[in-house]
């Protein structure tokens, strides 16, 4: 097991960072290249371990692949199998995004429940229901599901929740669908539109992405295509922390500061002065604690869900008490507990955390949930605390940043990986 060690001592950081590709963009696409037999090429992919995953679970369809750099070359005209193993479909919840692909191609599929982090219930029940409305038959049994439908039909579709997989699936599955697919309250995030430019590429006739409609007039034919994903926009914000909870001046380079409107607004509100220039975001030195706030996480464009975690460690040292409310996953806290062990007043009360700001956080040993952001929010409380941090257990971490540790060094922090088992081998 891997950690990570910060010495940092509350210095703060300077210099650029370049945002990665979107993980949460990639993984969709890739998914999407499935859909019709050809050659694709995508650029600028994060080297995650998500990344990784799709990848291997291409490869166990019968795609062929090729990684040059950050660009991956994808040959899909001799797919042999509708079925992804269960061993990875464990590993990563986003391996249920080829249900749509795989439907529109085959005209079937079979996965098993889908892994990935745990921050409360995800069922693809809105995935199956949405799916089933365009044609697909489900059966589950033995802890799999098959899907069948050999030609599935265009319709209007309403969701009951915004939700960003079930409205890419759909999406995904409706390319190619017999006559017109509407979907409505569908999920506005930038990655949706990502897509909706990646299947138009392929010769699909979407529009409405980044809005709550999106309208699909299926195509019989599509074809292989390239395309460059968008930079993260979490990471972005990320990275924006770490220059705020280190009164540091970091300039984050390759990213959509339209992506980032509701963090941007919220960093401002805590009493931070961002610089914006193009395509990218400086966050300038700050003399004094963060302002309070009170943050609600919604869909897209309300705030994120993906940068709560973040924006509580931030607000441990808050001249004042802050209230953060959680409206999208009911279990996505457990880095409160955490932060606590470095010195943090946070009282959690069902979704939301009262967080009555110090003056100072103090190194700790302290423990990774099963989520990447928490692992984050830890990483940048440790930036920000007297003395030494170290967080074990990143593999999720390690799951949604690229070079994570990298990064933060260049911009003048003190961390470094370290191997858990053999510092205790050795203590």
């Amino acid at each position: 097991m891997q950690g990570i060690r910060i010495r940092q001592g509350e210095k703060p950081l300077k210099g650029e960072v370049k945002i990665s590709g979107s993980k949460n963009a990639a993984l969709p696409i890739m998914a999407g290249t499935v859909l019709e037999p050809g050659e694709y090429v995508l650029h600028d992919l994060p080297i995650l371990r998500d990344i990784k995953v799709m990848r291997a679970v291409l490869e166990a369809l019968g795609a062929v692949v090729e990684q040059k750099g950050k660009s991956l070359l994808i040959d899909t005209r001799d797919l042999s199998s509708a079925e992804i193993p269960d061993y990875l479909m464990r590993r990563m919840r986003a391996s249920i995004l080829f249900m749509g692909p795989l439907l529109g191609r085959f005209g079937k599929v079979k996965v098993s429940q889908p892994g990935g982090c745990s921050i409360g219930p995800r069922p693809i029940d809105w995935h199956i229901k949405g799916l089933k409305q365009l044609g697909a038959n489900f059966k589950e049994s033995h802890g799999f599901l098959t899907g069948w439908g050999s030609s599935l039909t265009g319709r209007e579709i309403h969701l009951d929740f915004p939700s960003v997989g079930t409205t890419e699936n759909i999406m995904l599955g409706a390319a190619k669908a017999r006559g017109n697919t509407v979907i409505r309250n569908a999920a506005r995030e930038p990655e949706i539109v990502d897509l909706q430019n990646f299947l138009n590429s392929m010769g699909a006739s979407i529009v409405g992405a980044g809005t709550d409609l999106i309208k699909i007039t299926g195509k019989k034919k599509l074809q292989g295509t390239e395309h460059t994903v968008i930079p993260d926009r979490i990471e972005a914000g990320t990275f924006l922390l770490a220059g705020a909870i280190t009164r540091g001046e970091v300039k984050v380079l390759n990213v959509i500061p339209e992506h980032l409107e509701s963090v941007i607004a919220k960093v401002r509100e805590a009493g931070f002065e961002l610089q914006e220039e193009g395509e990218s975001l400086t966050i300038l030195p700050s003399g004094t604690r963060p302002n309070p706030l009170d943050i609600k996480t919604y869909p897209y464009p309300g705030f994120p869900t993906d940068m709560q975690p973040q924006f509580m460690a931030l607000l441990t040292l808050a001249r004042g008490t802050s209230v953060l409310t959680e409206n999208i996953f009911e279990n996505r806290m457990k880095h409160a507990e955490e932060l606590k062990r470095m010195g943090a007043k946070i009282r959690v009360e069902g979704r939301t955390a009262i967080i009555e700001g110090v003056e100072r956080l103090y190194g700790a040993f302290v423990e990774s949930p099963p989520a990447l952001r928490a692992g984050a929010a830890l990483v940048l409380a440790g930036l920000a605390a007297e003395g030494e941090t170290q967080v074990v257990d990143i593999e999720h971490i390690e799951r949604g940043y690229e070079n994570l540790v990298g990064k933060l060094q260049k911009l003048g922090a003190e961390i470094e990986v370290f191997n858990v088992e053999e510092e205790e081998k050795n203590a």
